[in-house]
Parts: C-alpha cells; structure tokens; sequence
C-alpha cells in the first residue's frame, strides 16, 4: 500500500529545519573562532552556506526525480545503475554511514561533555582535577597548528556515556511515546535559542560583534586553509538541509515541494546561524573565547553569554536546555540510524545479519546495537575531530557521489521525468564539486587519509561479500556500467 503523500512546502520546510537546528551551532562557533579570529569567523558560516545552497540544487533535482524512501542510498543505487555499479556505490554509502552516521550521534555526547562543567555547583573544578587525555598522535593542520588525535575520559565524558547508555536502553524498550518526546526535546531546542537570540538583541554592542582586534587586526593566514577548517565546522551545524529526501514517498507535489524546501531551509537556517553568532559575540568579547584545544575543553560560550547578563543560574539554565538539546538530538537519530543498516540489508545491499529483527520487541535490534555502540565509542573524541572525520567520511561516497549521480542520470537517462531542473547545468554541479574537494582538503592530511581510506577498505569489503553472496561482478548481467547510454 503506498503512503500517503500529505507533506507540504511549509511541513517539509520546517522538518529541515527540526533536523538541522540543535545544539551544534551553540558548540562549533569557540572552535570556529580557534580558525578565524573575531569577525573573519562570520565567513565560516557564509562561505558554508553557499555551498549548502549549491549543493540543495543537487539534492533538489534527484529527489524531484526520485522521490521515494532512502535518500541518498536509492539516488546511487539508480543513477550508478542498480545491478552493477550502484550496488557498489550503494553499499559505500552504508560503509561510510557505520563511522560518519555514529560520528554524528557521537558529537552530541561530546557536545554534552563540553556544556557540563558549566552546570555550576563546582563540577568545573571537580571534572577538570579527574580529567586526562591519552593522546595518540600528533601532527600540524594548514595553518601549522599541531593538533592531536586521541580519547579524554573524566567525570563528564562519563556522564555523557551514561546518557548514551540510556539512549541505547530506551531504544531497545522500543519506547512508544516518541512522538511526545520529539516534541519535548523540540521545545527545549527553541527555548534555548529564542532565549539566546532576544538576550542578544537586547543586548547586542556592534562594536565588540565586529571588533578588528588582535589576531583580527589583518587577515589570517593562511586564509584558504583556516577558511576551510571553519566551514568545516558550518557544515556540520548545516547538515540536514536535504533530510526531506529521506521520505519523498510522502510528500506531495514533490517536483516542486522537494527543491523550494530545500532552498528555503538552508536560506534560513544560515540566517538563523549568523544571528546566534553575532547575538553572543555582540555581548561577549571574541578575545576573551578561549583559542587552544586545552582551554577550550569545558568552555561552553553560551553559558558564558548568559553569566555575563544574569549569573550563576543562568548559566546553569541554558546548560541544561543545551544538555537536554543534545540528549534529544541523539535519541532521535539513533531512533532512525538504526534503520538504515537494516533496511539495506533488508534489500540485499548489505549484510544479511542486520536485517534481522528481535522476535519479541520487533526492533531491528543487531542495527540497533551496532550504531549504538559506535556512538558511544566516538564519544570519547575531541569535538573538532569528530566533526572532521564526520563530514570527510561523507564527502566522496555521498556529495561527490551524488554529483557524478546526477551528471550520469543526465546522461544516460535523458527519458526520466525531471519535474525540476537545477539552473545553469551543469555549473552548480562544478560549483559544489569544487566546493566539496576543498573543504576535503581543508580537513589536512590526517582525515583525508581517512576518507580514502575507509572507502578503500569499503571497496575490498564489497567485493569479498559480493563473492560470497554471487551478485555483481561475480555473475553475469546484461546492464551497462556507469556512462554507457542507458545505463
């Protein structure tokens, strides 16, 4: 039976949008400011948000074209062909969701660890005197900076990994008041940032939101490197602008619902980015955020925003708004990472085990277990290197993948019904390649490394399960590779 297609522009705008807004933004903006100085760090969010908007282009066009269940995984497995090279490319992009879509979850748990010991009551110093970090290696970024690879544990890493724990649990109860929920940690998202944003109105000083001081006074150098690593960080805040694809079966009109609310979310959310960052900078001194990796460890800049305006138990307050944020944010991506192993597996794209459901609570419990532990696993890791690992784990196998996607189905399926042409093809398609290899590069070597490097190992894991299963390329089939007509 199909779905009911009831989704609508608004409806489809604001979903984005719930899945895009959180408490990421609250912790990305001292690390971006680590990257570039004072006001330079406003080109961090605009410099991403062109790309963002570039990039929905892509999004809006195959999910015009395709609008089913599955995002990203079905517009690769039809554009690459789906008895040859889309299998490939289809099972990529599970592979690299097992480390970028448990990096994700992960970064809110240390996200949770980086707002705590603002919670007051004497946590800071407590957490900061049982805090130690075993570092692995070392090495230098762009802007020759030394940075460090490696798990810190103390008592709010620990706090966080219970929090984990009890995500995992109550996925596993299958928990049947989600809705309520969802709803719950929504508020809570809303009330942190509609308390931030009018705090700063009321409070706003344009000389110190744009005061050219210190390391600020001239342009940073490198600019191309230190740019990239704080777009980087953007993007990371921006990630979900193109969430509507996942459920294309139930959106109306989707030719013209999918590509305008594309457009109009990530328009809005990059408004909405800017306006949380210059609301806190207008009111605490960009000088006085922390710069290195040891300082910035237990810093949260919105606690301090509100400690400067009302105390204590300000601060306090919006840390457990922000706590709560990311608990919630977490809990409702595990809820629907979980599903994706599974439904792959489900198709025949991806190990069999994983489509296996518990016989009693009827949840995908081996996906559940899988991503869960992931999750807690990355929960250890500084938050700049998750988010390096995150997004450069995704950007081959499902930005450049799905911009090379878009190009082939152009190509060899000029009979598919295009309700939506992005402008100008194929240059938004150069754009955002251009766009998505720097700031791959920006990631520095260490991550680039480890881009190539799970897509390689993805590579060889496909083909030793393709031959143990006898599909593709280990058995005969009649459909053309990728760039041959019709394909």
């Amino acid at each position: 039976m199909p779905l009911t297609r009831g989704i609508g522009v608004w409806q489809a705008t604001a979903l984005n949008i719930t899945m895009i807004v959180g408490a990421g933004v609250f912790a990305t903006i001292p690390l971006m400011l680590k990257e570039l100085p004072g006001p330079y760090a406003l080109l961090g969010w605009i410099g991403a948000g062109l790309l963002i908007l570039i990039d929905g282009l892509i999004w809006s066009e195959l999910g015009a074209a395709l609008p089913g269940s599955g995002g990203s995984y079905q517009y690769l497995l039809t554009a690459y062909g789906p008895k040859k090279w889309g299998r490939l490319m289809a099972f990529l992009f599970i592979w690299q969701f097992l480390i970028s879509g448990p990096l994700e979850l992960g970064s809110g748990l240390v996200a949770i660890d980086q707002f705590a010991p603002s919670l007051g009551f004497g946590f800071e110093e407590f957490n900061k005197a049982w805090t130690s970090k075993w570092v692995w290696f070392e090495w230098k970024d762009a802007g020759d900076e030394v940075q460090s690879l490696g798990m810190t544990f103390g008592p709010s890493r620990l706090f966080a990994f219970s929090l984990g724990l009890l995500i995992i649990a109550s996925l596993y109860r299958n928990i049947t008041s989600l809705g309520k929920l969802t709803v719950a940690f929504w508020i809570g998202v809303l009330g942190a940032i509609a308390w931030v944003l009018v705090e700063g109105m009321v409070h706003f000083n344009l000389t110190t939101a744009f005061a050219f001081t210190e390391n600020a006074a001239e342009v940073p150098s490198p600019l191309a490197g230190k740019l990239g690593a704080a777009m980087i960080l953007a993007i990371y805040s921006y990630l979900g602008y193109y969430n509507v694809c996942y459920i294309g079966d139930e959106v109306r009109d989707p030719g013209r619902t999918i590509p305008r609310s594309i457009v109009l979310s990530a328009a809005a959310v990059v408004v909405l980015f800017v306006g949380l960052h210059l609301a806190m900078l207008g009111t605490v001194p960009w000088e006085s955020v922390p710069r290195t990796q040891e300082r910035l460890d237990g810093y949260s800049l919105p606690a301090t925003f509100m400690d400067r305006i009302h105390g204590p138990w300000g601060a306090t307050a919006i840390t457990v708004l922000l706590i709560w944020c990311c608990f919630g944010s977490a809990f409702a991506g595990l809820l629907g990472y979980s599903r994706i192993p599974y439904g792959a597996a489900r198709n025949g794209h991806f190990f069999s085990i994983f489509a296996r459901v518990h016989p009693t609570k009827r949840i995908p419990h081996l996906s559940l277990l899988l991503v869960g532990a992931l999750m807690l696993f990355w929960a250890f890791f500084d938050l700049g290197v998750v988010i390096n690992a995150l997004i450069t784990t995704r950007i081959l196998e499902q930005f450049v993948g799905q911009i090379v996607g878009v190009m082939l189905l152009r190509k060899n399926r000029p009979d598919l019904y295009r309700p939506y042409k992005m402008m100008l093809y194929p240059l938004p398609c150069f754009l955002a390649l251009a766009g998505w290899l720097y700031l791959y590069w920006s990631a520095g070597w260490v991550f680039v490394v480890l881009g190539i490097g799970t897509m390689s190992v993805g590579v060889l894991v496909f083909f030793i399960w393709a031959r143990h299963t006898g599909g593709w390329p280990f058995n005969s089939t009649t459909e053309s590779p990728p760039g041959a007509t019709g394909g």
